[in-house]
């Protein structure tokens, strides 16, 4: 596969850059610098993998077996557990045949393997970007529900939504192709910087909004029932807890893996950033534990979803 060292992971492309990663080894050796690497394994890589890949599928069995939950709302979510499986799956392929090569179980030529590494690349980087895509389109989802509750259905229609949605994935395979064949273009990492970005500032500002009208329509509640400030204090807190998890953990599972990519276009010859760019691997484990969470985030907590999800492990089709 297109690896250095044990750089092993796919988008391996976007850690061995010609401006990063020979220069990297260098700064370190003449600094004499020690830098904290935590090893991921492949079978650790492999375990990640498996479990996001059997949990996602799950989530889209359930969905699409049940029509109650043939709405725009799940419809993303649907989605969102779609490009989580296919970012568990290419990882669980990848790291399969690097395992049966390190075996010697698999021989194949140099050229097959690149082909083979750029493919799973592109649907490696699609997913994540679609899997962005879709967390942001929830957010925005919820956001109209609560701000035009009358008009939800007549502004999210499962037609918009599923032009939303064949949107997403057309622009997703599309870009991750163009960012995998010009991966070494400062250009390209900038993109995928900015819109990192420009989907936590989105999601923050939309959550923040939520939680404030949310707060509102509590402390009016409580005025109705004399009992402002229990109800009202109580209320805003669970709701900034549950804001500060959901962002929480966004930030730490997508976070490391683009500063990386900052780095790489600030600093590709520092020591410092050299010993971050050494942890690629779990930044890369972390998006797939982001994989495992988002469906205890954004799926299970339904109560039909899980009503369903029994009937799905019990086989009652």
């Amino acid at each position: 596969m297109a690896v250095q060292g044990s750089q092993r992971r796919l988008l391996g492309s976007l850690n061995s850059t010609p401006t990063a990663i020979p220069q990297l080894g260098l700064a370190a050796n003449q600094t004499g610098a020690r830098c904290l690497e935590v090893s991921i394994s492949d079978g650790l890589f492999l375990s990640l993998g498996l479990v996001s890949l059997v949990e996602n599928a799950l989530v889209v069995a359930t969905i699409a077996k049940n029509r109650n939950l043939h709405s725009p709302m799940y419809c993303f979510i649907c989605c969102l557990a779609l490009s989580d499986l296919l970012v568990s799956g290419s990882n669980v392929l990848e790291t399969a045949v690097i395992l049966l090569l390190e075996a010697g179980a698999l021989v194949a030529r140099a050229a097959v393997l690149q082909q083979l590494d750029n493919v799973i690349d592109v649907i490696t980087c699609s997913s994540m970007l679609s899997s962005l895509c879709f967390l942001g389109a929830i957010a925005v989802d919820r956001y109209i529900s609560i701000f035009y509750a009358l008009r939800y259905h007549s502004i999210v229609t499962l037609p918009r939504a599923r032009q939303a949605v064949g949107a997403i994935w057309v622009a997703s395979v599309v870009f991750s192709t163009l960012f995998i064949a010009y991966y070494d273009h400062v250009a390209v990492l900038l993109c995928l910087v900015v819109f990192f970005l420009a989907m936590l500032v989105l999601m923050a500002v939309l959550y923040v909004h939520m939680l404030a009208r949310a707060c509102q329509h509590a402390q009016g509640i409580a005025r109705l029932h004399k009992r402002q400030r229990p109800v009202h204090q109580g209320f805003g807190l669970k709701g900034a807890v549950t804001l500060t998890i959901l962002l929480g953990i966004f930030f730490l599972c997508w976070g490391p893996f683009f500063l990386h990519l900052t780095l790489i276009v600030l600093c590709p010859e520092h020591p410092t950033c050299g010993c971050i760019f050494k942890n690629f691997n779990l930044f890369l484990a972390l998006i797939i534990c982001n994989a495992i969470i988002d469906p205890l985030i954004y799926a299970f907590h339904s109560q039909e979803l899980r009503r369903t999800l029994k009937e799905v492990l019990t086989c009652s089709w």
